[in-house]
């Protein structure tokens, strides 16, 4: 048996099932011919694999759209009905069955959405959905609800009001394209897009997700990359589930996108009876490090139609972490994020490190069980740093600030929407104890503390922190 990442691996190809034997290599090869032969019929899937009632089932109900590649349909196990590959991309009945929380759009893309297909939910970075095309289909997909629908598909105007609006807005300093699959769609208009995007000054990163060089590797060829190394830095993020998803076509398609200086991530999801082992993951980090892929986020499946029999419980990626963390090297493991229902954006969930702290120690414990303290400076000066931070131009994030806002004392308190009309109970005037506001503005905190003039008295009258202690002295003296 051939060792994997060998050379001899390296050299090989992957076996093509019988129906298949008689294409000629130049047309295997080619990704046109590999779209234009994909399989999407019940009949045309019963040439190649011994499907089981109910998958029959879910092929018949078209829930979502089916197309798979000959490529990628090669790695399916025609006799296994839990092959990783098969259960990812071969519908079954259960896709109907609906389940508690399902929603059609369960991270809210079209509400956070300032124009079609853009999406804009963290401060300094927006979702460029650019196509609902796929290679193939994951039938677990967050986008169902959009991809794989042509007439759903975006178009040269909605991509101008994409650029116009990250054009307009001066904090967006990285935009990832996504949809469907960017790299499904021709040349010229990737190309165009990547080029009116890096001549936007303040967009310093491209992103780019994509799922070809699995479904499609032979699309990774030297036209694309001499495109793209034009407009660097330009980041990619595959997608992986299994190791039985990388190849020596998809390992020859990352190692020519690493040669063009492609930074490369994985994005996996966990799914219940394909990749939810400590040791299946483990396999797929070690061999995706050696196509110079790092391991990026390891996702929560979300909550849409077609997905309930692919989630599993949170305490199961957890326990990958565990089993992850210190077993590996720290730059394969993933980071296990859950991507908020309703459209909080994503958490970062794992084991929990810290056991214990108290004013100057804390408590930790390692991947073994071992458990230490650390001692904590006790003359750490925090203001130390202030010159070198005020050289530091802050970037804007209007209204999502957040939690960093309470730590750097610009706020006291996130409230709730609403929260200050319900516990006004019905008043709609002041009284005499409501009537003067100063009373809960905190000393030293907010817009007041800001300002640096006037002396301590003033200060402390008005609620205004002093600028220092020194200075508080001097004002009285």
């Amino acid at each position: 048996m051939i060792r994997k990442f060998s050379r001899e691996w390296k050299a090989s190809r992957t076996p093509r099932p019988a129906i298949w034997a008689h294409v000629p290599d130049e047309q295997w090869h080619d990704w046109r011919w590999q779209l234009s032969r994909r399989l999407n019929t019940l009949e045309e899937l019963q040439q190649l694999i011994r499907l089981t009632p109910e998958e029959v089932e879910g092929i018949a109900a078209r829930r979502f759209r089916l197309d798979i590649t000959p490529y990628f349909a090669s790695l399916i196990d025609p006799d296994d009905p839990l092959c990783p590959v098969r259960q990812q991309v071969i519908p079954k009945g259960r896709e109907l069955a609906a389940f508690t929380a399902m929603t059609v759009d369960a991270l809210a893309e079209d509400a956070h959405s300032p124009v079609p297909g853009l999406v804009h939910r963290y401060p300094d970075r927006v979702l460029m959905m650019v196509t609902t095309h796929c290679a193939s289909y994951c039938r677990y997909c967050t986008r169902s609800r959009l991809v794989g629908d042509l007439h759903a598909t975006f178009s040269p105007q909605d991509y101008d009001a994409q650029i116009e609006y990250i054009r307009r807005t001066p904090q967006v300093r990285d935009v990832l394209l996504s949809g469907g699959d960017p790299l499904t769609l021709s040349l010229r208009v990737l190309e165009d897009l990547l080029a009116r995007l890096r001549d936007i000054p303040h967009v310093e990163v491209i992103r780019i997700g994509t799922r070809v060089p699995v479904f499609l590797p032979m699309r990774i060829d030297d036209a694309l990359l001499q495109m793209i190394r034009r407009y660097h830095p330009v980041w990619i993020n595959i997608h992986v589930n299994h190791p039985r998803e990388i190849t020596p076509e998809l390992c020859a398609a990352c190692e020519s996108m690493a040669d063009a200086g492609i930074p490369l991530g994985n994005q996996s999801v966990l799914l219940a009876g394909i990749n939810d082992s400590v040791h299946i993951q483990r396999q797929l980090v070690h061999e995706l490090v050696q196509m110079r892929v790092r391991p990026y986020y390891l996702y929560q499946c979300d909550l849409v139609p077609g997905a309930g029999h692919f989630r599993t419980p949170v305490s199961k990626g957890i326990e990958i972490i565990e089993g992850l963390r210190g077993h590996t090297s720290g730059f394969a493991v993933p980071q296990y994020t859950i991507d908020v229902p309703g459209g909080g954006g994503k958490v970062p969930v794992g084991p929990n490190y810290l056991l214990a702290q108290s004013p100057g120690r804390v408590v930790l414990r390692n991947f073994e069980g071992y458990i230490a303290t650390y001692t904590e400076p006790l003359d750490y000066d925090p203001t130390r740093i202030q010159h070198l931070e005020a050289q530091v131009t802050r970037r804007p994030e209007p209204g999502q600030e957040g939690l960093l806002s309470l730590l750097e004392g610009d706020r006291i308190a996130i409230k709730p929407q609403g929260f200050d009309a319900l516990h006004r109970r019905g008043r709609t005037s002041e009284h005499r104890l409501s009537a003067n506001a100063d009373k809960w503005q905190p000393y030293g905190i907010g817009e007041a503390a800001n300002d640096r003039e006037g002396n301590g008295a003033d200060e402390i009258s008005s609620g205004k922190k002093p600028t220092s202690d020194r200075q508080q002295d001097t004002s009285n003296e």
